[in-house]
């Protein structure tokens, strides 16, 4: 399955069809938020305390709704008016707006008390024409976010990366901004359930130390990856053998029992049931007849032998006029 930063630019991928459908998915709402509390919580925001927040890639609101019923304001801006047309016939709470990440935020400086992003940065190391440029795009971007944090404000962003070198690509290019911070990754051990955060901090603080990531073994559960029924039958079956029934000899009598309950004929049971045949096994008779001899050894078949031509007169020189 292709990732949709390849299909093309974020604001022609999420169209009306596709805004709509990732809106109306149960599932994807469910994962969002989850997404969206766990960034708030590594903000470590204080108690009681409304603050105003940035939701970079909003989309139709999801993560901002987490936002509000923890009690803070927020702003939100995405660069797919599809997307920002859902979020308003949601009657979400915050402000959002239309802007391109890559191009810079248009906020004034220190304004904002932290900022999240859900699933959105990983889309500014692609570029969809001859004019972007990641690594500018980049530092637009870090650059800006830097300039409207107040100092000390923490930055959360999780993304889904493609590459390890995408990855450091952005860390270096958050840290060339000013940030200090470091990479959260919740349930590393798992392929499904593995989470990426980057937690960055305004300002270059030596005593910041990088939140440690969730894992089974701190009593959490990963359950924002749970797999149905047939979703387990097909990872079955694309495994192989492993899964495969074994014909022991206790599944042939259940299975010859039940054909017998069915009214139908089956062979006899004997000490040969169930057990494996060393080598093939090649039936040289039909059951009610009498045993044929083997056969000989398999020999061309015979060809009639090609008549004798008789062999052609010698030519004689012609006779001289």
């Amino acid at each position: 399955m292709s990732r949709p930063e390849r299909e093309g630019p974020p604001d022609l991928f999420y169209n009306e069809q596709e805004a709509k459908k990732y809106a109306n998915n149960s599932r994807i709402r469910l994962i969002q938020a989850q997404l969206s509390d766990r960034a708030i919580d590594l903000l470590v925001l204080p108690e009681g305390e409304p603050a105003l927040l940035l939701d970079i890639g909003c989309g139709s609101g999801l993560s901002g709704e987490c936002i509000s019923n923890r009690g803070h304001h927020w702003i939100g801006c995405d660069i797919s008016p599809s997307m920002l047309d859902i979020a308003i016939s949601n009657g979400v709470e915050g402000d959002i707006m239309k802007q391109d990440m890559g191009q810079g935020l248009p906020f004034r400086s220190g304004i904002f008390d932290g900022a999240i992003s859900i699933s959105a940065v990983q889309w500014l190391c692609y570029s969809n024409s001859k004019g972007e440029n990641p690594v500018r795009r980049l530092t637009a971007f870090f650059m800006s976010l830097y300039n409207c944090l107040r100092s000390g404000a923490r930055a959360v962003i999780q993304l889904y990366p493609e590459t390890p070198e995408q990855m450091e690509l952005i860390s270096k290019t958050a840290t060339k901004c000013g940030f200090s911070g470091g990479l959260v990754v919740d349930f590393p051990n798992s392929a499904k359930a593995k989470k990426m955060y980057l937690v960055l901090k305004a300002g270059n603080d030596p005593n910041f130390v990088v939140p440690k990531g969730l894992s089974d073994e701190n009593g959490e559960e990963a359950t924002d990856i749970r797999f149905t029924a047939r979703e387990k039958a097909l990872r079955r079956r694309h495994r192989g053998r492993e899964f495969a029934p074994i014909k022991s000899k206790e599944w042939i009598m259940k299975k010859k029992e039940k054909q017998q309950a069915m009214g139908r004929r089956t062979a006899r049971d004997s000490k040969y049931t169930g057990r494996k045949r060393p080598t093939p096994f090649y039936c040289l008779f039909s059951v009610g007849s009498e045993p044929q001899p083997p056969l000989p050894p398999w020999q061309p078949p015979w060809q009639p032998p090609l008549p004798l031509q008789p062999p052609s007169p010698p030519q004689q020189p012609p006779s001289p006029p």
